[in-house]
């Protein structure tokens, strides 16, 4: 593990001690303040569903094009299912990265009318266990995401519960990716251009293959990797500007591999925790001051998620 992503354990959070429950607090808001990225452990998703879904998500991406093809469904840019090589680029930048991707979406379990705004799951009949895998680890991550904001909402003082009802059925994505083999020297592509990522928080499992780097407060490209049984949580856009900036949603990248490893694959399965379209993400008043003025237009996440996908390429 770098020297420079903190680690926390959830299971101080859950601990049921005060202490232990503030002190995880502390040390998560006192991260997301300098880096915005942080490794977890204890945080729910055993190794034996980490293995099943790189199972999965390996066998899918290892389909011949054309049956991979026809889950690209047209007309919800990318929501749910999968998108082909090169479709997304970072924001401000025109080149494809070198990545495909299969999105999970939100399972609408109760009677919310919200579930008439996403579509449907798809199901790939090649692989039989590919959409239950999917469906635990998608439901896995939410509630660790959940507990996350929990002690965020502490961090900023806010009731613990504060975010409980803006992510219940909200529009969150797993995201498995597959990074194919480089075969030929990238003009100036790279896996994943720099990028802040769109949601609340992310959660990413570690990747089959080294390549994810954070910018720094001095400018500086750190290398990230995962120790075994910890996963990274990293601020998203949508936090940082409801927190007004507090939360640093930190640049990150995933560069190319040296040439000797252009030969193989990465894999990468993060989650992305939206709200519901309809929540506000006006910066919250506990988080202006006469040092931090107000900083951004009053806006939902709903317009602002409509905003961004045009910007990456995958709304027209």
């Amino acid at each position: 593990m770098s020297q420079t992503i903190p680690s926390v354990d959830l299971n101080d959070f859950l601990s049921g001690d005060a202490q232990r429950k503030a002190a995880f607090v502390q040390e998560l808001g006192a991260a997301y303040e300098e880096i915005g990225f942080v490794a977890l452990k204890n945080h729910r998703l055993s190794d034996e569903l980490v293995e099943a879904l790189y199972r999965e998500v390996q066998a899918f991406f290892n389909l011949p094009t054309n049956i991979k093809e026809h889950y690209e469904i047209e007309g919800i840019a990318g929501q749910r299912g999968y998108t082909g090589f090169g479709k997304e680029h970072a924001k401000g930048r025109n080149t494809g990265d070198l990545k495909e991707f299969w999105h999970f979406g939100q399972y609408v379990e109760d009677e919310d009318p919200i579930a008439a705004e996403y579509p449907a799951n798809v199901d790939v009949k090649e692989l039989a266990d590919f959409n239950s895998v999917g469906k635990e680890a998608y439901q896995t991550l939410e509630a660790t995401g959940l507990d996350m904001l929990r002690a965020l909402a502490l961090y900023l003082g806010l009731d613990e519960n504060y975010f409980d009802a803006h992510v219940h059925n909200g529009n969150s994505i797993l995201r498995p990716i597959h990074y194919p083999p480089i075969t030929e020297e990238p003009k100036d592509a790279v896996r994943a251009a720099e990028h802040g990522d769109i949601n609340l928080i992310t959660l990413l499992m570690g990747a089959s293959a080294d390549g994810l780097q954070v910018l720094n407060k001095a400018n500086e490209w750190i290398p990230v990797t995962a120790l075994p049984g910890q996963i990274i949580v990293n601020v998203g856009d949508m936090m940082q500007r409801h927190t007004n900036n507090k939360l640093r949603s930190t640049i990150h990248r995933v560069v190319n591999p040296p040439k000797e490893k252009w030969a193989q694959s990465r894999f990468s399965i993060p989650f992305f925790m939206h709200p519901r379209s309809e929540m506000p993400l006006n910066c919250l008043e506990e988080c202006i001051t006469e040092n931090n003025p107000k900083a951004y237009e009053d806006i939902t996440a709903g317009g602002f998620l409509e905003e961004r996908l045009k910007e990456i390429g995958l709304k027209k």
